[in-house]
């Protein structure tokens, strides 16, 4: 089993006491020399890579704030450029393309694009939520455009993946699911269990409660992923891993434990294993905490390369909620 990997750390995109920053990498650095796994260059996307998910009247005015205006703050998240932004984005998209390929044409077992700025908040004409462009969804469409006919994401980062559900809305070749925290004034506050009913099993939300914990999303994995893969019978996986469900992350109030990292990546390789030959993608979006990167990241690659053990052990110290309702919720809606 051959794992390869991605890494873009973009220094010169960084913004004063911005949580979306280089620093987010300082001790993971150090782990990607010890895994067994290689490290692939990362080659920009091309604007008309770029076109396949975003309007180009979008990519050129980014090109030019980051151009003419930055550094600055160009939404209230806040997103922020940087004269390099547009680069630095383009190089993110292209390190999760590079993974798609790699994966997509043989060349690799599974893969993981560890790149920033992050993704999946970018919608089609916009930049939100700290993302530029968006990386998994170029990735997807650039694999569409290769010979692929189905290829399904899965989102597990504590935000509702707004954009890349934005940009699938209605195109049946690809397959959304969303697990995310929900609660009022939450960003971007989207994300419902209801919120696309003409694609009932193909885009999925599973809005979860605070302290949502492990054994809760284990249930959902076992209890939604599993349904949500088996009916639509992608090709490829994608996954969009946030290690900022990890409970103690900064910015949000999900329970995740890097064990439970470990898990999802586990049972999401187990169902690339049974429908799509193995082919899967992981794609980095958020993950406030350097600790929590690092740890979730050797995770995914523990899971990835069947090498190795996660030494990390922080387990949520809150009580998890009982979340067999809303699961149930989702399965119905969707008929699971």
């Amino acid at each position: 089993m051959k794992t390869v990997y991605t890494f873009v750390s973009s220094p010169n995109h960084v913004y004063p006491n911005h949580p979306e920053q280089p620093g987010r990498f300082e001790r993971l650095e150090p782990i990607l020399k010890t895994l067994d796994a290689e490290m692939i260059a990362s080659t920009p996307a091309t604007r008309e890579e770029i076109a396949y998910v975003h309007n180009p009247k979008f990519v050129a005015a980014l090109e030019q704030v980051c151009r003419e205006q930055a550094p600055g703050i160009i939404d209230y998240a806040p997103t922020y450029v940087t004269p390099s932004s547009f680069e630095d984005a383009l190089l993110a998209a292209g390190g999760a393309i590079t993974c798609s390929r790699a994966v997509r044409n043989g060349a690799a077992n599974n893969a993981f694009a560890i790149v920033r700025p992050p993704g999946h908040h970018a919608e089609p004409d916009r930049a939100m939520g700290f993302c530029l462009f968006n990386n998994i969804a170029v990735a997807a469409r650039d694999a569409l455009a290769n010979g692929l006919e189905r290829v399904a994401i899965i989102d597990y980062d504590a935000h509702h993946g707004n954009g890349t559900q934005a940009a699938f809305l209605h195109d049946e070749r690809v397959a959304f699911l969303s697990t995310h925290l929900y609660q009022p004034m939450f960003y971007p506050g989207t994300g419902w269990i209801e919120e696309a009913p003409h694609a009932r099993k193909r885009i999925v939300n599973v809005p979860l409660p605070a302290r949502a914990g492990d054994q809760v999303y284990e249930q959902v994995a076992d209890r939604i992923f599993v349904p949500f893969v088996e009916n639509f019978k992608p090709q490829m996986i994608l996954v969009s891993v946030g290690f900022d469900a990890h409970w103690n992350d900064p910015l949000t109030m999900l329970g995740l434990s890097t064990a439970g990292y470990l898990m999802l990546a586990r049972k999401v390789m187990a169902l690339a294993e049974e429908i799509c030959d193995g082919k899967i993608v992981f794609v980095l979006e958020g993950g406030y905490d350097p600790t929590n990167v690092a740890n979730g990241t050797e995770a995914v690659f523990v899971a990835a390369t069947g090498k190795g053990t996660s030494e990390a052990s922080d387990p949520n110290p809150y009580a998890e909620p009982d979340c067999d309702s809303r699961i149930e919720e989702i399965r119905k809606w969707h008929g699971f």
